[in-house]
């Protein structure tokens, strides 16, 4: 089972790290509100408590009180694949060696049949590649390796994406891929002057609600140890090149606007979208509107760029979660209907552009258009702030087959005839580039097919299946 989620590691004597680490989760809600999980220590045991739900749901005031102890990690999940089941929750235990370990970890393994395989392992539905990662790190632990030898050992052979946080007895350690396909930060609570501890987050926020100071990205096959008295750095694998591929929908979608990742606020680059978009896609319109929450920034650039006065069209229910990590296609299509509501007096007998981040099957493009022309729209031309999603992510990003991917299937026009808007434009993959104002360091095998770590699949064309 594939994810893409959020972690939390803290280490700080004398505070009680599992409210700061739900306060670390809260600001990571959006990366997984399928289940939510933390694991502590205290000096004498690892404490595991998880469960299907939000963050809010699964801990209360009693279960943070049992959760002692000075050093602890958290996650925030959904799945990619199949419905979601408490056994998949994480963190995940073992209790290999004298106090056992547990993980968080935000990515996906492409490798996993060869790694199960290789170890006489049945690799079943049930079983995430974060179990197996686990069960992997058990037997070389209880073979004699100490649990930072075991990683190097074990994470050698992953291939795919991985940011992850691991606890042990009075030590946790943090490690990303060689390629950083998924975000992971260092930040320090306290100053440098006083400190007071240290947090790893998979985004920036994370840290500005428990008032710690960002200090840098965890580097792409890095291994950050901390514990209660220091904190040390291990290039732990080597880097897959010179430059990173963190994935570049964490820009487009995924991270919160607030966040900053690679020196750049998401929110920035996703108006320096909008506004490279108007440039090379204009239109006649009344308003320019966003679709929230990701396609707001985009819109802002838009009507800035184009001098059409920004407007809101639609509202959200904020008690909903995100339609794109909605584990089936049937949830997805009832979440759009519960989530958006139209502001009729807003766009009643108005021209729209309606900027949205993203084309993955069409159905909810679908669904919105429909809503604001029952809602009295006059013209509805829609612009998207990522080029055409073409092929499916191996490395934690909830995609169907490119059978399922309308852009793989179709070209623009039909696309634009499907979804029943009057005009469809993307922004080129140039202008996407050029508003993250990164040069080749991020990962877009999503909208060009070019894979920079292998795949589990031999790649096809569209209409085939694998």
């Amino acid at each position: 089972m594939k994810e893409a989620c959020g972690v939390v590691a803290i280490v700080a004597p004398g505070r009680d790290v599992a409210h700061i680490c739900y306060d670390a989760l809260y600001a990571l809600q959006h990366r997984g509100q399928e289940s939510a999980g933390m694991a502590t220590f205290d000096d004498h045991q690892i404490t595991v408590v998880k469960d299907n739900g939000l963050v809010s749901h699964v801990f209360t005031d009693t279960t943070l009180r049992a959760l002692a102890g000075s050093i602890v990690i958290g996650h925030t999940r959904y799945s990619t694949s199949g419905s979601a089941n408490w056994t998949a929750a994480q963190p995940v235990y073992r209790s290999a060696g004298s106090s056992g370990f547990a993980i968080a970890h935000n990515g996906n393994l492409t490798n996993t049949t060869a790694l199960a395989d290789d170890a006489g392992i049945q690799f079943t539905s049930m079983l995430s590649d974060s179990d197996l990662m686990a069960e992997l790190l058990a037997r070389e632990v209880e073979a004699g390796h100490t649990l930072a030898e075991s990683l190097g050992i074990v994470l050698a052979r992953c291939e795919g994406a991985f940011s992850m946080v691991i606890l042990e007895a009075g030590e946790v350690h943090a490690v990303r891929d060689p390629y950083g396909f998924r975000p992971l930060c260092l930040g320090r609570l306290g100053t440098e002057d006083r400190p007071e501890g240290w947090i790893v987050a998979s985004e920036s926020p994370a840290l500005d609600v428990v008032g710690a100071s960002f200090v840098r990205e965890i580097r792409p096959g890095e291994m950050v140890s901390i514990t209660k008295g220091a904190m040390t750095s291990t290039q732990l694998l080597e880097p897959a090149g010179e430059k990173q591929k963190l994935c570049i929908f964490e820009f487009v979608y995924f991270a919160r606007p607030d966040s900053y990742l690679m020196g750049h606020q998401v929110h920035t680059t996703r108006r320096r979208m909008g506004e490279l978009l108007a440039g090379q896609s204009p239109v006649e319109a009344d308003i320019v509107m966003g679709v929230p929450d990701s396609g707001v920034p985009a819109a802002e650039g838009y009507a800035k760029a184009s001098g059409i006065p920004f407007g809101y069209g639609l509202v959200k229910n904020r008690y909903i979660g995100r339609t794109f990590i909605s584990p089936d296609q049937n949830k997805r299509a009832a979440t759009v209907r519960r989530k958006l509501n139209p502001l009729r007096e807003n766009i009643e007998g108005e021209r729209l552009v309606v900027v949205d981040d993203s084309i993955v099957r069409g159905t909810t493009t679908r669904a919105i258009v429909k809503m604001l022309r029952d809602a009295g729209a006059r013209e509805v031309h829609l612009r998207i702030s990522s080029p055409p999603f073409m092929w499916p992510c191996y490395y934690g990003i909830d995609t169907p087959t490119r059978d399922d991917l309308l852009a793989a299937n179709h070209t623009v026009a039909e696309m634009n005839e499907f979804i029943g808007s009057d005009s469809l434009e993307f922004i080129s993959l140039a202008n996407l580039r050029n508003a993250i104002q990164l040069d080749g360091e991020c990962c877009d095998a999503c909208l060009t097919g070019a894979y920079p770590a292998p795949t589990p699949v031999v790649l096809g064309t569209a209409g085939s299946r694998w």
